[in-house]
């Protein structure tokens, strides 16, 4: 089967010993198109974010680059600023032509959490090679805020394929003629392009304040929204953002993901301007689809050097389409808790 492995793929590899854990994979990790992470007992604070490299291990890296070690089994903070190499959980044994990607979750994302995995022996992150056999760690800095975190909590997940499974641009058209990918036209360059939303009538979007209390990642609903973001209005349908600064915006198009296909949100180009998009999470097989108008992505941005006005329809980043190996038997929003179907303007989970 040539593709991404769905839902019932997964949990055969996992009968099969080709993906395992200490302790034993729950069933709620298996989503339908990946499976989530989870981070074990204990955290590294390194000195600097690092690649194990042909030949190395990330804990021989972690000796040359650690500070100190931490029990997080109680619970611990991660602070603003500061970088960690997690353990995680789960380790894989994959077979011959299976590869996998990895990224964070959309909640993680949301937090401007940057958290990205790595291998034994990898020079790219979130790229785990064809066969890999071995552990997995997460490198973990927050951003915009500290969180507080324990072992089994999920900020990343895991999505295998076998053999080459992303779309070519004629292929996306080929897809988009048959089922609308997107309420509108479709700007197919590399993956389908999308754009900023900055014409709504109240808020366009949120930025994050600059000290902020702690985020528990436990509670779901809890914090309040003006406690940890101010809103942003836009002025002529532009807004300028400041370098540093970290946004919560929205899509101008709402899009969908048919069942058998998933998606990753990528950068449009390098050379678009002073700020990038985060690619946090993966669009999983049925995002949108049933909703009668799909769903619109929520962007995570960040400024960099230079002040930069973005303005209402700017094509900011890409939607990057796989072919699954099979339809999942698990959809995004159907029979699942999927946080964001349907969703407009959202801020992490854990705000109301």
């Amino acid at each position: 089967m040539i593709g991404v492995l769905p839902s019932q793929s997964l949990r055969s590899m996992i009968d099969a010993g080709a993906i395992t854990a200490t302790p034993a994979i729950l069933p709620e990790q298996v989503q339908p198109a990946s499976l989530d992470l989870r981070l074990g007992t204990h955290a590294y604070r390194v000195r600097a974010s690092f690649l194990a490299g042909h030949g190395r291990s990330v804990s021989d890296r972690i000796a040359e680059f650690e500070m100190h070690r931490i029990d997080l089994t109680d619970g611990a903070v991660l602070e603003k600023g500061c970088v960690y190499v997690i353990p995680l959980m789960e380790r894989l044994r994959l077979p011959d032509g299976v590869s996998g990607i990895a990224n964070a979750k959309s909640s993680t994302g949301r937090l401007d959490l940057l958290t990205r995995t790595i291998t034994d022996g990898g020079v790219e992150f979130d790229r785990i090679a064809p066969g890999y056999d071995g552990p997995l760690f997460a490198e973990v800095c927050p951003r915009s805020f500290s969180v507080l975190v324990r072992p089994g909590m999920r900020l990343n997940q895991l999505r295998l394929r076998s053999g080459q499974a992303v779309l070519t641009d004629e292929e996306l058209s080929r897809l988009n003629a048959q089922t609308p990918l997107v309420d509108g036209p479709a700007v197919i360059s590399s993956g389908l392009g999308f754009s900023v939303d900055l014409r709504l009538d109240t808020r366009v979007g949120f930025r994050a304040k600059p000290h902020a209390g702690v985020v528990d990642l436990a509670r779901i609903g809890h914090y309040p929204a003006a406690d940890f973001w101010e809103d942003i209005h836009a002025t002529d349908g532009r807004i300028i953002l400041d370098p540093g600064a970290f946004y919560i915006l929205v899509s101008r198009e709402a899009v969908t993901i048919p069942p058998d296909h998933a998606a990753e949100m990528a950068p449009y180009l390098a050379m678009v301007g002073e700020f990038r998009v985060h690619y946090a999470g993966f669009f999983d097989p049925g995002f949108g689809h049933g909703t009668g108008a799909g769903s619109r992505g929520v962007l995570e941005v960040r400024c960099h050097e230079a002040p930069f006005v973005l303005e209402h329809g700017q094509i900011v980043g890409r939607l990057v389409y796989e072919r699954m190996a099979e339809v999942p038997d698990l959809l995004y929003g159907a029979g699942i808790a999927s946080n964001y179907q349907g969703q407009g303007l959202k801020l992490a989970k854990h705000f109301r």
